[in-house]
């Protein structure tokens, strides 16, 4: 096996095409010729499932569309108020009989509606029915309940039609005694209008609906109308009741009729039952049709094969061309894709080089990176280091005692916030510091500013208690507000407020600041916008600063976002993962 591996990829893919090629198509085209008449017969019957559970539903609509409303006739005060009247009045009669008329035409599977009093010969029709004995086989006075007839003939102005009938008492409201019986006829041509077009399995299907006591109600054949379902497919009503739906094989015991698969489904709610018909023969073409088309597709898979095999063989001997496509597939911002490989053959050997060569391009990447880290740190810790800290915190001390052996508490205040403030910028070298502390140099800030600029502005700090002791990147804020002051509020005229929210959003803490003041016309607001996702540094050093060690430390979906209207104030706002304190300690020990 190894020296077969060991062979020119020309001579191993000539045998591999012919052997994956060859016998997987035989071996297919006999099992599909197999399994043709099962899945073909299957996928009829489920078709024909779901097609008739279509049916069902615009048949379930239509019955209780009536069901509807008989309950809204007997609840009519018109019709209540008739019945309860010895006397005939003919105005309120003919009220009756044009509301009916209009409810039996708003649906167009209504053949008419007809109230029949309790006195003998009192009938209010939305129809005129020439057949004066129509009315005879529905002997109304037997019905207690409500309940559906069987299917029946009438006559009327547009001639003779075949309607189904539901028959419901008609009960006064006030005793519930029964006043007269309520009738909703169904023209049988509507219910079945849709189901001529109906096809099963890819065929014309014979459609029925047939009652419980046998009858055959409504069908797409009309020769059956009024038969027995027994009569025309003996024994096979009987099974219809095991369950809901389902399908039953009907085989005539003599003639020239063929096989039938009937497929029926159960209407819930007056158990009718719904039954179509498809012959088995056309299984069969079915199944030769697949047998044909299959055939057709082995030779022209072998034709395609023979002609692909001869390309391919001619395309993969050259690993140039191989490798061409991998580099035309590179993003500059992924590693490049691997070359996999088992053999030991040319292609492999470029390949392996082709690998190396996308390791060490992805390690120059990352070295790049780590020196451009590098070098903004070392230039944000070379600005720190300009300042003497021993200096300026022994003079601050200086000048701080002096001013209260002065009795200038003002001075002191402010140079002792100074202290602070410095004290906090550098931080012992650190990169990191509870949140409470960030909020406190902000503090430092305002008092020292509000002793410059007294009731020029106030600062509002609103922060959730929870992320007090949440570690961040210190000198975010300070740099921030330091903005809205000298360019939003001390360009304002009268008073000017700052407000600083911190709330969790999540597994992040989200940061906005706001100022009242002059805000910025849209194209400032548009060139420094520009300046922050080019990275060229056009705007002023604090923004400009604060956005790019939050990228660096936290990434792109941290950097500033920043809103403003002139005269409206500006809304600065980022966002950073929540982090506790130990998690940023590691990081200043490692730096």
């Amino acid at each position: 096996m190894r020296a077969w591996l060991g062979y020119s990829l020309r001579r191993k893919l000539s045998l591999l095409m012919l052997v994956f090629a060859l016998i997987p198509m035989l071996f297919l085209g006999l099992f599909a010729y197999g399994i043709s008449a099962h899945l073909t017969k299957k996928n009829a019957l489920q078709l024909g499932t779901d097609t008739l559970r279509q049916i069902r539903g615009n048949l379930s609509s239509m019955i209780e569309d009536v069901e509807g409303m008989s309950i809204y006739l007997i609840g009519q005060r018109d019709i209540q108020r008739y019945l309860h009247m010895q006397e005939d009045h003919e105005q309120l009669r003919a009220d009756i009989v044009g509301d009916i008329a209009n409810l039996a035409r708003s649906k167009y599977y209504i053949s008419h509606i007809s109230i029949y009093a309790s006195q003998p010969g009192t009938i209010l029709s939305s129809s005129s029915i020439y057949d004066n004995d129509f009315h005879s086989p529905i002997d109304v006075t037997q019905f207690t309940d409500k309940s559906w007839s069987g299917l029946m003939t009438i006559r009327d102005f547009a001639g003779e039609r075949d309607v189904i009938t539901f028959v419901r008492p008609l009960r006064s409201i006030y005793d519930y005694q029964v006043l007269g019986w309520l009738t909703i006829s169904l023209d049988e041509r509507q219910v079945s209008r849709d189901w001529d077009n109906v096809r099963l399995g890819g065929v014309e299907g014979q459609v029925s609906l047939i009652d419980q006591q046998g009858q055959i109600l409504s069908s797409t054949d009309k020769s059956l109308l009024f038969d027995a379902w027994n009569e025309v497919y003996p024994g096979t009503r009987e099974a219809f009741a095991r369950s809901a739906y389902g399908e039953v094989s009907y085989r005539p015991a003599a003639g020239d009729q063929d096989d039938t698969s009937l497929i029926y489904y159960q209407e819930p709610l007056n158990r009718w039952t719904l039954v179509s018909s498809l012959p088995t023969s056309w299984y069969g073409a079915q199944s030769n049709y697949i047998l044909h088309l299959t055939v057709a597709a082995i030779v022209l898979a072998l034709l395609l094969s023979g002609g692909l095999t001869l390309f391919v063989l001619r395309r993969v001997t050259k690993p140039l061309q191989l490798l061409t496509r991998l580099l035309t597939k590179i993003d500059p911002h992924h590693p490049l894709p691997a070359f996999h490989t088992d053999t030991q053959d040319e292609i492999a050997r470029l390949g392996e080089s082709y690998n190396l060569l996308g390791e060490h391009i992805e390690e120059l990447k990352r070295q790049v990176i780590l020196n451009e880290n590098r070098k903004k740190q070392a230039d944000m810790q070379a600005l720190q280091a300009q300042i003497n800290p021993h200096f300026l915190y022994n003079t601050l001390s200086s000048i701080h005692w002096m001013a209260l052996m002065n009795g200038n508490g003002s001075i002191a205040e402010m140079v002792g916030s100074l202290s602070d403030f410095l004290r906090f910028s550098l931080n012992q070298g650190k990169d990191y510091c509870p949140l409470r502390q960030e909020l406190a140099h902000i503090r430092n800030y305002e008092r020292v500013q509000s002793i410059r600029y007294p009731d020029k502005f106030k600062l509002d700090v609103t922060v959730e208690e929870t992320l007090l002791e949440k570690s961040m990147l210190k000198l975010l804020l300070q740099p921030l507000v330091e903005n809205a002051m000298v360019h939003g509020i001390q360009k304002k005229q009268g008073m000017g407020s700052i407000t600083v929210i911190v709330e969790g959003q999540g597994d992040r803490m989200m940061f906005h600041v706001l100022d009242d003041g002059v805000g910025m016309e849209p194209e400032r607001l548009a060139e420094l916008r520009s300046s922050l996702e080019s990275g060229a540094e056009r705007v002023g050093y604090g923004v400009f600063n604060v956005h790019e060690r939050l990228l660096l430390h936290y990434g792109v979906q941290s950097g500033l976002q920043i809103d403003s209207k002139p005269g409206a104030g500006t809304h600065i706002r980022f966002s950073i993962p929540i982090r506790g304190e130990d998690e940023h300690e590691d990081i200043n020990r490692g730096r």
